[in-house]
């Protein structure tokens, strides 16, 4: 089996980096993240990234005379590194058109909300205020709008009446942890059929991997 190596962008924490790297180390996800690129020189993302011993670069978006010229910069990077699949895990900057074309259907993001809902970077906070019932993740790949690219998977997170922003987060992101890794995993595995808009995915039960069954593959 090819192992499938990924290039992340990352701009804080980088929890869901963190469940990547996981998944890879054990196996789940056939490959391995081999370039972390942050636009935050301060971002814990990149330290997590040096504890595994993977390169982790910090590039200042100042240091470039506008958007399209750090991407492309980005884009050496990512070429460099000689990756399959460049994934965003909170990377707080939009894409420019440029690079979103450089890599059609080869950026993956994910969303903590059920797109095309609640897009931006307040998504959790906005389903809250909305009073939705349900909200959830979404993960797909990156066009040239903000969290508007083609859905490969999404499950719902339910909103209770008791929930305040924290408790909503942590839901989300415990799926978020999830549903990121087995994404990573169908594209590896070549179980996303790629029609235009429509994302086919080839492997039926992975809802079940989502509840909870460590035993799905």
């Amino acid at each position: 089996m090819n192992q499938i190596k990924l290039a992340v962008l990352a701009s804080g924490s980088g929890t869901n980096l963190q469940a990547i790297m996981n998944a890879c180390s054990s196996g789940f996800i056939p490959g391995k993240v081999v370039k972390v690129i942050s636009n935050k020189k301060e971002a814990f993302a990149l330290e997590r990234a040096r504890r595994q011993g993977i390169p982790a670069v910090f590039i200042n978006p100042q240091d470039f005379p506008n958007r399209t010229a750090y991407d492309f910069q980005i884009a050496d990077e990512v070429e460099k590194s000689g990756a399959d699949l460049i994934v965003l895990a909170g990377y707080m900057l939009l894409l420019t058109p440029e690079f979103v074309r450089l890599y059609p259907y080869k950026i993956m993001n994910i969303h903590p909300a059920l797109c095309p809902a609640f897009p931006g970077t307040h998504a959790i906070k906005d389903a809250l205020d909305y009073r939705v019932k349900v909200t959830g993740v979404t993960v797909h790949f990156v066009d040239e709008g903000m969290d508007t690219g083609p859905i490969i998977l999404q499950y719902p997170v339910f909103v209770e009446d008791d929930d305040t922003l924290e408790t909503l987060e942590a839901k989300i992101h415990s799926i978020e942890h999830r549903l990121y890794p087995l994404a990573i995993r169908l594209y590896a595995l070549g179980k996303l059929e790629i029609r235009g808009r429509h994302i086919k995915v080839l492997e039926k039960d992975w809802k079940k991997y989502i509840e909870g069954d460590e035993k799905l593959w």
